[in-house]
């Protein structure tokens, strides 16, 4: 398997994670303020990156600045997105978050000054039709504040991807990701004092999410990502990242009891064949960021 796949997989990995996980956020916000679990979850996976690398952190420059931009953006996406789920559905929620596989390489083409090919557009346009199949329905014409604060968090989840795949070249991914999820748990504990009025109401479910989402899905999706993009660019991880609401609607299925319906079967559909647009073009076709 060649270096790229296994980065792809990786990411495919990221996707998994992040999707399977939907259900207990949403749980965990009605039992604690957004900044607060933010917080704590983000505490949890540095102590977590930091016990795994066993006391060896040993940073450069570029892992430093790079990682402390990229956490802070990341951050500034989760609290709009997990804020805005107070205001919005989560099958919304789910869709205008993944707009940023559309942005994604439209924001590459200024950043990189680099034209996405056309399986990549093809790929990002299915992909995108195949989450509107899936998430929305007729409700989804009107607009809150809670859609465009999650509108916001795709900016945020766009930008992220475009710096990791800037800085991640050369990089320690385990230093990387250590910084990032420090460095957004540090710009949650600064803001929490001026920002909401915390509340918290500890729960089973509540520990647990703060205590699995902080380890595993925090601390292992972001060593992964740092890794697995290296070997990728930034479009071929966004849309690979439009796996989450396919594997969410697994998770949904069968952990929350809900129905398979021909509409979440039609836009998973979309979504696999808007990631294989590009995952199968030809090797000797150049890849675009």
């Amino acid at each position: 398997m060649s270096l790229r796949a296994r980065a792809d997989l990786a990411l495919v990995l990221v996707a998994l994670l992040w999707g399977s996980t939907f259900v207990l956020v949403k749980q965990a916000i009605a039992d604690c303020s957004t900044l607060l679990f933010l917080a704590l979850r983000f505490s949890v996976g540095a102590a977590a990156m930091a016990l795994w690398m066993r006391g060896r952190v040993r940073t450069t420059r570029r892992e430093l600045l790079g990682g402390t931009l990229a956490g802070i953006v990341l951050m500034l996406a989760y609290i709009t997105q997990t804020q805005g789920l107070r205001y919005t559905t989560a099958s919304k929620s789910g869709f205008i978050t993944g707009l940023y596989i559309v942005l994604v390489p439209l924001f590459a083409g200024l950043v990189y000054r680099s034209v996405p090919g056309w399986r990549e557009w093809l790929g990002v346009i299915v992909a995108t039709a195949g989450m509107g199949v899936m998430t929305l329905d007729a409700s989804a014409l009107s607009v809150n504040r809670g859609d465009l604060l999650t509108l916001v968090c795709a900016v945020f989840c766009a930008v992220h991807v475009l710096v990791l795949g800037k800085v991640t070249p050369g990089a320690d991914a385990k230093a990387l990701a250590l910084v990032q999820i420090a460095s957004g748990a540090a710009l949650c504990w600064l803001l929490l004092p001026v920002a909401e009025t915390p509340y918290v109401r500890w729960s089973p479910g509540l520990v647990a999410a703060i205590v699995g989402m902080g380890t595993l899905v925090t601390a292992l999706t972001y060593f992964l990502q740092s890794w697995g993009q290296q070997h990728t660019t930034p479009t071929r991880t966004a849309l690979i990242f439009a796996l989450e609401p396919v594997f969410a609607a697994v998770a949904a299925v069968g952990i929350g009891g809900e129905s398979l319906t021909g509409r979440m079967l039609a836009g998973g559909a979309l979504i696999l064949a808007g990631v294989l647009a590009v995952e199968l073009k030809p090797a000797a076709e150049p890849v675009h960021q």
